[in-house]
């Protein structure tokens, strides 16, 4: 017997509060014309926001954000292109309905280096301002120790993973590419970010962090 799984199980099963999602298509006929987001959103009972890269087959290509509590504030921050356009989306969300709004940004850098680079510095400038708690999480398309994740290590807080820290490929994961990080250091309280094996939905591995607020720690 084959049982099949789809991404908006391995949502369901992980039970998340926040989920940046990178290569999602909007009514595009290669992927049945479907508003992805929309339809992930409501398969697993999340709010969700898209934001467009370009536009490709008549529609849209780009990520997506799925949130447990309302969102606001959608913001789509154009970055420098690299082989195709790239952009990170930004959404405001309070957690708790008794505790601070935060900013959760989805990304996907891409395709050199230098450009990832680029976009690093682009999305650094358009959070330079941003006085709330921010997470960062998505394919950064960059090992620990290149300029990129340098770059945010001077001023962000990136969780190690537990185990195995390999996400890409996801059928036999061998580089670590993707990440959650959040500033400031004190706005959370990081547990255990999770490598998950699920070697089918994605090409890469999704990662699960838990951040817990010092507000609610000491209730």
């Amino acid at each position: 017997m084959r049982l099949r799984c789809n991404a908006a199980d391995v949502i369901r099963r992980a039970e998340p509060d926040l989920v940046a999602l990178q290569e999602i298509d909007e009514r595009v006929p290669r992927s049945g014309s479907i508003d992805q987001a929309a339809e992930l959103g409501k398969l697993t009972g999340m709010h969700h926001a898209f934001g467009s890269f370009f536009d490709y087959s008549g529609g849209r290509y780009g990520m997506a954000i799925l949130t447990r509590q309302p969102l606001a504030n959608v913001a789509n921050h154009r970055l420098p292109d690299g082989a195709e356009p790239r952009t990170a989306l930004a959404v405001t969300v309070k957690p708790l309905d008794d505790g601070p709004e935060l900013v959760f940004v989805g990304v996907h850098f891409y395709h050199t280096e230098p450009q990832r680079l680029a976009q690093a510095e682009a999305l650094l400038e358009a959070l330079r301002d941003e006085t709330r708690p921010v997470i960062i999480a998505g394919d950064f398309n960059s090992f620990p120790d290149s300029p990129v994740l340098k770059r945010f290590a001077a001023d962000w807080n990136i969780p190690g993973k537990q185990g195995n820290r390999f996400t890409f490929p996801s059928d036999r994961p061998s580089i670590e590419i993707d990440y959650i990080l959040f500033r400031p250091a004190d706005a959370f309280v990081p547990g255990t970010i999770h490598v998950l094996g699920e070697p089918v939905v994605s090409d890469h591995c999704p990662l699960l962090l838990d951040l817990a607020l010092p507000s609610a720690q000491q209730e």
